[in-house]
């Protein structure tokens, strides 16, 4: 019941910025823009890094940093198991727009440090590479509306030893909307990830934003994510220095934005919630930084999340 819920709020609020932009659109009568154009202050979410994203098509690098904290224990299928340490993500995406409404977007890659403490020895190496196209269906400036789709495909050319590089790769489509009132911003996003080898687990995912400016180098915001599992995938064997591949075969949920592990048993616990709180600074008018607390709201022994924080810079020309 609690996933449907959501996801009528998330339809309902999308349909508000169709909506809007098709008012909008028949409208003569001009509204004073926000700044030198309608979408001068629009700021991009900070949390859900890989997946979420701002519906606006632009011309932008954006390096991150994650430093993830680890739960002491998880659920497994054996009982209670120790975890505990961290992970350290480095990255750096990018996006190009060709036109005013299409970009190609890089969504996914970097170098990941996971430091477990119910091992001897962390492990190192490179994320999945990730990316593909985004296109606003509508971009209405006056009223400062947007509404964009993406597809990208993340392919495994990762390391094992960091959770990365198993099974033939997925497809990620996602919705994405946009609205500025005044000093405030409100984002969302919905997706699907659609592997194409049962090694992983079908999810869907939903996003949402909200900030208010009061400087330029002053934004609080405050971001919600939710991830659900839709078919759990089959993974076992996979990641072998990891408990000798069983890593899949015993856990009792999914790995949320940055992970997805094929765990089979899955379906215990399909639901991971965890919500952030952060700002942005605008330093410059074309860079602008962002750093977020996250925290899950769901059991955390059902997840890999105990916290997270998460510092980024964006670059746009």
């Amino acid at each position: 019941m609690k996933q449907h819920i959501i996801t009528a709020g998330v339809l309902g609020l999308l349909s508000s910025f169709v909506f809007a932009g098709s008012v909008a659109s028949d409208t003569t009568s001009a509204v004073p823009a926000a700044s030198g154009d309608g979408f001068a202050r629009a700021r991009r979410p900070i949390s859900n890094p890989t997946l979420f994203d701002l519906a606006l098509p632009a011309t932008n690098v954006h390096p991150l940093f994650l430093y993830h904290s680890l739960p002491k224990n998880i659920n497994t299928t054996l009982g209670k198991l120790p975890l505990g340490g961290d992970v350290e993500l480095y990255a750096l995406q990018f996006e190009i727009a060709l036109n005013d409404r299409l970009s190609v977007v890089a969504t996914k890659d970097g170098y990941v440090d996971v430091n477990p403490d119910s091992t001897a020895s962390g492990e190192t190496g490179f994320a999945n590479l990730g990316g593909g196209l985004k296109y606003a269906f509508i971009l209405d400036p006056v009223s400062q509306t947007a509404l964009s789709g993406t597809v990208t495909l993340e392919l495994p050319t990762g390391n094992s030893d960091v959770f990365q590089g198993e099974g033939d790769g997925l497809i990620n489509l996602s919705l994405s909307g946009l609205k500025l009132i005044d000093d405030w911003q409100f984002s969302v996003g919905t997706g699907v990830q659609i592997p194409f080898s049962d090694e992983q687990s079908s999810e869907l995912w939903t996003s949402a934003h909200a900030s208010y400016e009061i400087s330029r180098y002053f934004i609080p915001l405050v971001e919600l994510n939710w991830f659900h599992v839709l078919d759990s995938g089959n993974g076992a064997g996979n990641y072998p220095t990891h408990v000798g591949g069983s890593v899949p075969a015993v856990i009792e949920f999914e790995g949320g934005d940055l992970f997805n592990l094929g765990a089979a048993n899955s379906d215990a616990s399909r639901d991971f919630v965890s919500t952030a709180v952060g700002f942005r600074s605008r330093l410059t008018e074309s860079v602008d930084a962002g750093v977020a607390y996250e925290i899950p709201l769901t059991d955390d022994e059902d997840s890999l999340m105990k916290s997270r924080w998460t510092v980024d810079l964006v670059w746009s020309f």
